[in-house]
């Protein structure tokens, strides 16, 4: 028996990276799932990489920052799967090397309204559903960068601080409904998007060492690691745990 037999899960940001990784996971654990992204092409090539029928896995074109395409989104994972146990809010973008002088107002706003109002578009969407189903978990997406700051990321640390304070917020408000909500913050992990960050500052090979240098376990995170983490919260074996953000990065938030 899967950990997640029986259950349906809504994942954003779930057309590579983590994402990816957490859907694979997840449908090894016996869960049905629909992933959510912007890119219809991206879209199409998560689900053929996961190579599951329509009956266990389906695509939804949304952008999280319009809650009428989260609403869709979640109506249209629930007329799939009939029902709703755990939505895994992981969308998000990073602009590098922008202080809050060098944020454009374009790059402010879509930074957190992909993290933040996104977690809050869906959430809200999804709860009434989750709740209707009995109860479930919510998992939000945060970063080392949401527990200590980090330079020329502004943005991406107002966002990520701000999905933790939701996260606790969520979890008090919803625990009467049977709701446990916590948070992931990840280090460095080995996604599309940090492979474009390297590539900007200088090429992977040469900026792979100094990522994985700034770990205490030297190195960087595979998304299957990741992945596990939010299965732990996903699954009754986190039954009593609700609230928390959970580090999963190395070590980088304990220097």
């Amino acid at each position: 028996m899967g950990k997640l037999d029986g259950k349906v899960a809504l994942i954003s940001g779930g057309s590579s990276g983590i994402g990816l990784a957490t859907a694979r996971l997840f449908l090894d654990q016996g869960a049905r799932v629909a992933l959510l992204a912007r890119s219809i092409e991206r879209g199409g090539q998560a689900l053929q990489q996961l190579q599951v029928p329509a009956s266990q896995g389906i695509f939804i074109a949304c952008d999280v920052r319009s809650q009428v395409e989260c609403q869709q989104a979640v109506e249209q994972a629930v007329g799939a799967f009939g029902r709703l146990d755990i939505l895994f809010n992981n969308a998000g973008v990073i602009y590098i090397e922008r202080s809050v002088l060098d944020t454009s107002e374009d790059q402010w706003n879509e930074t957190l309204g992909v993290s933040l109002t996104g977690t809050y578009n869906l959430s809200r969407c999804a709860i009434p559903e989750i709740a209707k189903a009995g109860g479930g978990t919510i998992i939000n997406n945060s970063s080392v960068f949401g527990l200590v700051a980090g330079q020329g990321v502004a943005a991406y640390c107002a966002a990520k601080g701000g999905v933790i304070m939701l996260t606790k917020a969520m979890a008090l408000d919803h625990a009467g409904d049977g709701i446990r909500v916590n948070c992931i913050c990840p280090g460095s992990v080995d996604t599309p998007m940090l492979q474009s960050e390297m590539e900007i500052l200088g090429g992977q090979e040469s900026m792979r060492p100094a990522f994985a240098a700034r770990h205490p376990l030297n190195r960087i995170s595979t998304p299957e690691e990741i992945a596990r983490a939010v299965l732990f919260l996903a699954c009754d074996d986190s039954s009593f745990i609700t609230g928390a953000a959970l580090p999963v990065d190395g070590g980088r938030s304990v220097w």
